[in-house]
């Protein structure tokens, strides 16, 4: 078990700018690409991970400082503090089940790719952490059953593929990425309740109409209507409401100006790298397999670029904020992961053709669920936390993550807790 698990941290810990390539070089060249066309192709994605990754750091270090000073201004006090996603991953991943998921995950992707349950290919793996934080807790809560822990694991693993390939064209169309799609633990729990919500709002009059987009909202905001425009103006806004009157603002202003002009450029170098693999995979599959389809799963960071995620995202920090003090029974104080509330809603956009206003009225229903899991998951995740060795921050009487509020992770919990200990 520590030789699997040392395998699995040697390939994480090259993270997804070496990684990433790697995999895309070699299914490249057994797809049928030329050498030097899949080392290029390669090199390209690897380049566009790095500059996604500058940016999304920009994003957060100009969100993060300006998201905890709202938060201390507010002075809400909850019990439940959210640490982040890096703290809930390195939980998950310290596990007996998180050193195996590994293995449980892409092997259950190849079982299914063999027996086309599945067009898709999960490369993400450092998301994996979503399946092995599902299955911790289930091992957690049947007094450590390994077995149970591993198929919880394993079904939040196939859901995953399957919403990945529901949304797959969705994502291909509106995002103009070629043969990718999203597999990513979180972004994938979103899904069933946008088109719940979708189906809603369709049969509402008056609210089904309501239709703002980034083309339509820049015809009728002119000059405030482009992205790089708004984005000053978000940041300028958000940075008053966490700073007041202060210089601070106007460097969160320039800061999110920055994020939205530069992510949607840096998106198309992603199609630059993974347009010729998605002609060869189609050509590969066209010939072998009676034009079979094959997606590459990626991580939901490709979703960020869009202006109408960002704007919703900056919009639904204070919303969050403002929930988490009113909603009865919320105990989640939410902190590391308030800056990434673009990450919640990236598949809202892709499946409702861009709506600024559906962006913001789902990410709110989105929220209150996150809240509401992520406080019920706190007393395992403190446990978890605390038999592997994880110290509790200080004044938190316990610690949870809004990462890992999804529904999925909940539901099998749940049953599995019926199973006892």
């Amino acid at each position: 078990m520590e030789t699997i698990k040392s395998i699995f941290d040697f390939l994480t810990g090259l993270g997804s700018p070496v990684m990433l390539p790697i995999i895309i070089f070699i299914l490249g060249l057994i797809l049928g690409q030329k050498v030097s066309r899949a080392f290029i192709s390669a090199i390209t994605v690897g380049v566009g991970f790095i500059g996604l990754g500058l940016v999304i750091t920009l994003l957060f270090d100009a969100l993060g400082p300006a998201t905890s000073a709202l938060v201390e201004a507010t002075g809400i006090q909850l019990n439940a503090l959210d640490v982040g996603w890096g703290v809930a991953a390195a939980i998950a991943f310290g596990t007996v089940v998180g050193s195996l998921v590994f293995i449980v995950a892409l092997g259950v992707n190849l079982i299914m790719l063999i027996f086309r349950w599945t067009k898709t290919l999960n490369v993400d793996m450092w998301n994996y952490w979503h399946y092995a934080f599902t299955g911790s807790l289930v091992y957690l809560v049947t007094g450590g059953n390994l077995v149970l822990g591993l198929i919880a694991a394993a079904i939040h693993a196939i859901v995953s593929l399957l919403i990945a390939d529901w949304t797959a064209k969705d994502v291909q169309d509106f995002f103009k990425i070629p043969g990718v799609s999203i597999p990513q633990g979180w972004a994938v729990t979103s899904v069933p309740i946008i088109k719940g919500l979708n189906w809603i709002v369709e049969k509402i009059p008056g609210l089904r109409d309501i239709y703002w987009d980034s083309e339509g909202m820049q015809k009728k905001l002119g000059v405030f209507g482009q992205p790089i425009i708004m984005g000053a103006t978000l940041g300028l806004l958000f940075g008053l409401i966490a700073y007041g009157f202060s210089t601070k603002v106007l460097t969160v202003a320039v800061q999110m100006a920055a994020v939205m002009l530069l992510i949607p450029r840096i998106i198309a170098i992603f199609m630059e790298g993974l347009t010729p693999l998605s002609e060869a995979a189609r050509e590969f599959m066209q010939k072998r397999f009676a034009g079979r389809e094959f997606y590459i799963g990626l991580d939901s960071a490709i979703l960020i670029g869009h202006p109408i995620t960002i704007a919703a995202g900056i919009l639904l920090i204070p919303i969050t904020l403002f929930l988490a003090a009113i909603l009865p029974g919320n105990n989640t104080l939410p902190a590391a992961d308030l800056a990434a509330t673009a990450f919640f809603i990236c598949m809202v956009p892709p499946l409702t053709r861009g709506n600024f206003f559906r962006s913001i009225l789902y990410g709110t229903i989105i929220m209150v669920m996150v809240l509401y899991i992520s406080s019920a998951f706190a007393p395992l995740l403190t446990q978890i936390a605390s038999d592997i060795g994880y110290t509790i921050p200080e004044g938190a009487v316990q610690i949870t993550g809004l990462s890992g509020g999804n529904w999925i992770a909940w539901i099998l919990t749940t049953i599995s807790g019926l199973f006892g200990g």
